[in-house]
């Protein structure tokens, strides 16, 4: 017999402090939200698809297998440009989510269209990501979902090879995604899906006119008229080239970098017209200092140095809390974060998170039920804890730029949405890039 493998913790990685301005033009990977997105519409269509720009990191390598399981041909060979061919959705298969969101909620209704037994499990984590109310909405579309009686992971969907659709009503306040995987198949379903929203207000409300505006590029009708209602009609999608943006979530570490040190930094091959919430982002760092232009280079944030606080909604753009709060505890005046009680359920208590791990820095604020209220004070090097989610170790980045000594447990987690980011943070504050 060989010796049992050891899996040894990951090393430590000290955030790097910015000894001078940042300033820096950096091309990021595209956008996890919109390849994913044209991943599921793809592998749903009529005809072939491409993707111009997709990212390539674990949450989007998770989707394309899990839609090859299911018979999908997904070709991502090259890493500019990933190809898709539609066919026969089958099982039995089973599917990884990992630790995605993405996967966890858009796949369980796609796998209803299959014929056959599919089962879905992940990340021990991905056990306690909110779930219940879709499997509640699949079975009352007929589909055959079994699980635990928690309502998550791990679960088996039995698909007839149809879905016969009508309408189905859920809450969604845990998660926009809900809705959206419910979406991006609808059209499939034999009368197409009319999805109603009971609930406190769904979050990060921009996602779900990412996925609007996808489905009808794909030749989709959706009326999204009535507020909190989605009527999508039946019909076939079609297959076409999907330009991918920079992802905006994973820039804001890069732009905040720019906040803190004074400094100058552009996000290359940024589109006049975005399907991501850049209007919301352009406001949240103007007023916390910074002044964001776009021009034929890119995207261009501007800093001063200083970072002013600021009392912000966070529930349309929840993603970007953990680098928010990273740049609050750099401010020169208090912050309070409200709207993003969801977030606990991502892929650690992100609220719960940040408190302790500031905290433990020496930060002075609050956890409150829906975000948090922070106190700027001096702040000391430390280990920075991440539970395996990668937006932690982006805040802890942001963190050791004016803090020296502030180590990241493990920047490996970055890997989820960017895997170079451990390199390409290092080349930015030491002006490398």
């Amino acid at each position: 017999m060989g010796n049992p493998t050891v899996t040894r913790p990951p090393q430590p990685w000290t955030a790097p402090t910015a000894t001078e301005p940042v300033t820096a033009s950096v091309r990021l990977p595209g956008s996890k939200s919109l390849t994913a997105r044209a991943l599921v519409l793809s592998a749903l269509a009529t005809g072939p698809s491409t993707l111009a720009g997709p990212l390539r990191a674990r949450d989007t390598e998770l989707m394309a297998g899990a839609l090859r399981a299911l018979g999908t041909h997904v070709s991502t060979s090259d890493d500019e440009r990933w190809l898709v061919r539609a066919h026969r959705l089958v099982g039995p298969a089973h599917v990884d989510v990992g630790l995605a969101g993405t996967v966890l909620r858009f796949v369980p209704p796609i796998a209803g269209l299959a014929e056959g037994r599919i089962t879905f499990d992940g990340d021990p984590q991905a056990r306690r990501r909110p779930l219940g109310p879709l499997i509640g909405a699949l079975r009352s579309l007929g589909v055959r979902v079994d699980a635990p009686p928690t309502g998550s992971l791990p679960l088996t969907v039995l698909g007839a090879g149809r879905v016969t659709g009508g309408e189905v009503v859920l809450d969604a306040s845990a998660s926009s995604q809900l809705v959206s995987g419910l979406l991006l198949v609808g059209a499939r379903f034999d009368r197409g899906l009319v999805v109603r929203h009971v609930g406190p207000p769904v979050p990060s409300a921009p996602h779900l006119r990412m996925t609007v505006q996808m489905l009808r590029a794909a030749g989709v009708a959706v009326d999204d008229t009535t507020p909190d209602v989605w009527a999508v009609e039946p019909g076939p999608l079609t297959g076409r080239g999907w330009e991918i943006e920079p992802d905006l979530s994973g820039a804001l570490p890069f732009f905040a970098a720019a906040l803190v040190t004074g400094g100058e930094v552009t996000l290359q091959g940024w589109p006049h017209h975005s399907a991501q919430p850049i209007e919301q982002l352009r406001t949240l760092l103007q007023r916390m200092g910074g002044e964001v232009t776009v021009t034929a280079a890119g995207l261009t944030v501007r800093g001063t140095g200083r970072v002013h606080g600021l009392d912000a909604d966070l529930s349309e753009v929840s993603e970007l809390t953990p680098v928010l709060t990273a740049l609050a505890m750099l401010a020169d005046s208090p912050s309070r974060f409200t709207g993003v009680a969801h977030i606990r359920g991502h892929e650690t208590d992100r609220l719960a998170a940040l408190a302790r791990e500031f905290t433990a820095l020496g930060a002075d604020l609050t956890e409150a039920a829906d975000g948090l209220e922070i106190r700027p004070r001096p702040l000391r090097g430390g280990v920075f804890r991440t539970y395996h989610d990668h937006r932690m170790a982006h805040a802890a980045a942001v963190a050791g730029l004016a803090v020296p000594g502030v180590e990241v447990d493990d920047a490996g987690c970055t890997s989820k949405t960017m895997p170079e980011f451990p390199a390409l943070w290092s080349a930015l504050v030491t002006n490398k890039s």
